[in-house]
């Protein structure tokens, strides 16, 4: 029951700050309700000092709730499912080719971009981080996140296949990226005897491949069931089970369970969700479900990185470290996809207003923080959880919140 109390209390806070930020603040629903939490934690902070017992218990709730687990092995699959059902496959087949570089080559890029520069940059400022540590928080860092740009670029009216750019790599780049961290990491915690490009590759594939291949066969799966019937109760239950089920099929064979899910969503949104067999009030169900889970977990989501800063107790012992970072992670980010752009033969030739779009519309989010706290324990984890909360909270509230006019300002 103490779950249940505790999801309870997540969301009435959810809810009071989603009425608050439509009420009064009018940004994006994500950025609104994450700045309210950040707010709402200082305020603890503060009375903490007047009433001790307020501040221990919420914070208590907040670490009984173990945000790496609530994350990735549950929030994820529904926000990366319900992801990959909106988005058009037709729109996703023309912009193939950058979503598949920009979710792979550039991830690859910014991790080893951002550990190069860390480690070397560090040390000016007396900060000690090994290579090994620096590549590992690169790898972490790397996955951007489509939530909370994708409002502010719909609302500046953006070509679509630079809306499809963006959240086609989002969508691909988290499980790419959560395979090459489990990889650093087991270097880091020296738990692989033998380390070789081979083992590296068949890791790789493994998850990466087998991720989803075991996706499209569920969404195919359930699109065909889809089509032999006509009801939308048992047409809703039918993605849930493709999610829930599909997450435990993926974690029991040991492949990446957010590329089975967007995989599982792509081919389910595309033959299973517009079917002729399926009628207005079913497909009107479905994608209603689908929405409202979207946006009632997102709103959890950045509620719950608003408070976590409950739990970095050292984070502004870390604020010059911080500051460097979230330099140092914009010119990853620049690097990533400005080499892929100009190397590349693409059949759509990007210019730098593209570019700067991209590279600036690369935020980073809850996955971020969760493979930050999942990190043994040891004497790096509260810098690299401090400094990826640094990027992730420069990341939302300021690029987030400016993407929309620099898109304006750019695109003719």
């Amino acid at each position: 029951m103490e779950l249940y109390y505790s999801l309870s209390i997540l969301i009435v806070l959810a809810s009071i700050f989603s009425y608050l930020n439509i009420r009064y603040l009018k940004l994006p629903s994500s950025i609104g309700v994450m700045l309210i939490a950040m707010l709402s934690s200082v305020a603890l902070v503060i009375l903490g000092n007047t009433y001790p017992s307020l501040l221990n218990n919420f914070s208590e709730l907040l670490r009984d709730l173990d945000f790496t687990q609530l994350l990735m092995g549950a929030m994820l699959n529904f926000l990366l499912f319900a992801g990959g059902v909106s988005i058009n496959f037709s729109d996703l087949k023309e912009q193939k080719v950058p979503v598949m570089v920009f979710s792979t080559v550039s991830v690859v890029i910014s991790t080893f971009a951002v550990g190069a520069l860390l480690y070397y940059i560090l040390p000016y400022f007396s900060v000690d981080l090994p290579l090994i540590y620096c590549l590992l928080f690169g790898a972490l860092i790397s996955p951007t996140d489509p939530v909370a740009v994708l409002g502010a670029l719909k609302a500046a009216k953006v070509p679509k296949a630079l809306e499809t750019k963006v959240a086609g790599e989002s969508l691909f780049n988290d499980g790419v990226a959560v395979v090459v961290f489990v990889v650093i990491l087991q270097l880091a915690n020296g738990s692989e005897t033998e380390i070789s490009f081979e083992r590296i590759s068949m890791l790789f594939l493994r998850e990466a491949v087998g991720g989803i291949l075991i996706g499209v066969l569920l969404g195919i799966a359930a699109a065909r069931a889809l089509k032999k019937i006509d009801d939308y109760k048992v047409s809703v239950l039918i993605t849930l089970s493709v999610v829930m089920g599909g997450h435990l099929l993926a974690r029991s064979l040991g492949i990446s369970s957010p590329l089975t899910m967007v995989a599982a969503g792509l081919v389910l949104g595309t033959f299973g969700k517009y079917t002729d067999h399926m009628s207005a009030l079913t497909k009107d169900y479905l994608e209603k479900f689908w929405d409202l889970t979207d946006e009632i977990l997102n709103a959890i989501l950045f509620l719950l990185i608003g408070f976590e800063i409950l739990l970095i107790p050292s984070v502004l012992d870390f604020w010059v470290a911080g500051v460097i970072t979230i330099v140092v992670v914009l010119l990853a980010r620049f690097l990533s996809i400005y080499i892929p752009a100009r190397t590349v033969p693409f059949k759509e030739k990007f210019d730098m207003a593209t570019i700067k779009i991209l590279v600036w519309g690369g935020l980073r989010g809850g996955v971020s923080i969760a493979l930050a706290l999942s990190i043994n324990e040891g004497p790096y984890k509260q810098m690299i959880i401090s400094i990826t909360y640094f990027v992730v909270v420069f990341s939302i509230l300021v690029q987030g919140l400016t993407i929309g006019k620099m898109a304006k300002r750019l695109l003719p």
